[in-house]
């Protein structure tokens, strides 16, 4: 029994199945006009956990995260570079993409794409104007009217008179109350437009999700989801649009992921704290991409997370302990590209100790710290086998080890990959350990067992501590075998 809690009604619910095994998900995708900061990140990948284990406990489902390509800033970006918008759309919807594999979120079922809906969102308009919910207004645009949906604000918890005490009163305003917003916007010169029965103009940004979710989920679906940003005025705009126009309940659970904090202060351009998941990734100071994902799936989704450097290398130490736990004893998962899901288990999960705190965890709304609590409690248990000398049993968990792991999206690597990529080669820095290939560093130490051999010891440790300053180190091991690492 999965339980979510509910942005609309403030508690934890059942999830039910409209249709019995399968769910139905929307996300709110990306508005592209640059490149994906750490707030994506952190809402893609918390989506993509449940989407995951939604799959891993047998569920069907069909997961849609829709694109915004046409909005005031995509208009306005493009013409500052002179550039074509659909080209300029295009390129930063292919780096959108090679960002999210680069994590491991899985692709989308359906993305669809805004400019690809404009009929369906006028025609929804022109319902709206019909049953009385919009008016057009004195500048052309066609705006809906907030005080006719009697429940607005019942998922933000805003009330009306509130808002308008608030509201920011604009001069010679078209609008009839201030909290009215924008279905369709008259176009101004030069900007794209669509022929519409009030002119040429383009569709407003609330009404883009109600059109491409009901398209393709129906006017009623099971998880609507998103960022804590985008609760209010977006999702509470697209409950009254998509309400009003088929009366139909919209979405049964709404889903809403906390902030990012860089240093314990939000993230905001004007701080300049504001990180692209490409800053972070070449910055030098995350070893895997890998590390980024286990960092943002050890907080829960819910709660805001704080970006810092320390708790980026304390992602790093932990994840490093799982790899520690299974070097030596099996091999990664098959690799796989993040284009369709791969987690929905060909045959039930066993029923361990160790599987049934991991579902206790997330049927709890998606607990993954507690989900990351059963990964390094299955990592204690390998080394306690180990240290029994037996490997068979060792084999076992690490087997769970790695099948859990594969829910959350993380312990993809070879163990020996881990340890051998370091943070500057694996973000394609320039530094002096990444001279060092296998190559190179295999001859050394074959050159530093011919040197202990030879009780050259002074030489011994001459080669070892070359290996150190360039980052890497060394492990003896029982019988004479060494092992190594990037630091």
């Amino acid at each position: 029994m999965i339980r979510i809690h509910n942005s609309l009604s403030g508690r934890k619910e059942t999830l039910t199945p409209l249709v019995p095994g399968e769910v139905r998900m929307y996300l709110c995708g990306d508005t592209v006009y640059d490149f994906c900061h750490i707030g994506h990140a952190r809402s893609k990948v918390a989506f993509d956990v449940v989407r995951r284990y939604l799959e891993h406990r047998g569920l069907r489902v069909t997961f849609v995260r829709n694109i915004t390509d046409i909005d005031d800033k995509i208009i306005r970006r493009a013409a500052e570079l002179g550039e074509p918008i659909d080209r300029f759309t295009a390129r930063y919807i292919d780096a959108m993409h090679e960002d999210y594999d680069r994590l491991n979120i899985l692709r989308p079922d359906h993305e669809p794409r805004a400019t690809q809906y404009v009929p369906g969102m006028i025609a929804l308009t022109k319902r709206l104007i019909d049953k009385g919910y919009a008016y057009v207004a004195a500048d052309g645009d066609v705006m809906y009217s907030v005080a006719k949906f009697e429940s607005y604000g019942r998922l933000s918890g805003k009330r009306l008179a509130d808002l308008r005490a608030g509201a920011r009163i604009e001069v010679d305003t078209a609008k009839r109350d201030p909290l009215d917003f924008v279905l369709w916007k008259m176009a101004k010169p030069g900007e794209p437009a669509w022929e519409s029965p009030w002119g040429p103009g383009r569709p407003g940004w609330h009404i883009e999700c109600s059109v491409m979710s009901a398209e393709i989920l129906g006017d009623h679906f099971d998880i609507h989801a998103g960022g804590m940003d985008l609760k209010f005025p977006h999702h509470e705009n697209e409950i009254a649009q998509s309400c009003a126009a088929t009366d139909a309940h919209f979405a049964n659970l709404w889903m809403h992921n906390g902030f990012v904090n860089v240093d314990d202060e939000k993230m905001s351009k004007s701080l300049g704290n504001f990180f692209t998941i490409r800053d972070v990734l070449a910055s030098g100071h995350v070893r895997h991409p890998e590390v980024l994902r286990f960092f943002l799936i050890g907080s829960h989704y819910r709660g805001p997370i704080n970006y810092s450097l320390a708790q980026i290398e304390q992602a790093d130490a932990a994840l490093g302990r799982l790899y520690t736990a299974l070097r030596g004893l099996d091999s990664p998962p098959p690799a796989t590209a993040p284009t369709a899901s791969a987690t929905a288990a060909s045959e039930p999960a066993a029923d361990t100790a160790a599987m049934r705190a991991f579902h206790a965890a997330m049927d709890d709304d998606f607990n993954t710290p507690e989900a990351v609590a059963v990964l390094q409690g299955l990592a204690g248990e390998i080394n306690r086998a180990r240290d029994l000398g037996d490997l068979s049993a060792a084999t076992v968990v690490a087997r769970e080890l790695r099948a859990v792991g594969a829910v959350l999206g993380v312990l993809r690597l070879d163990a020996e990959e881990w340890f051998r990529s370091s943070k500057s080669a694996a973000n394609g820095a320039t530094s002096g350990a990444e001279v060092w290939n296998d190559a190179r560093i295999a001859a050394a130490i074959a050159a530093r067992q011919a040197a202990r051999q030879a009780r050259d010891f002074k030489k011994s440790d001459e080669i070892r501590d070359e290996l150190l300053a360039a980052d890497i180190v060394l492990e003896d091991k029982p019988g004479g075998a060494t092992e190594w690492r990037r630091r």
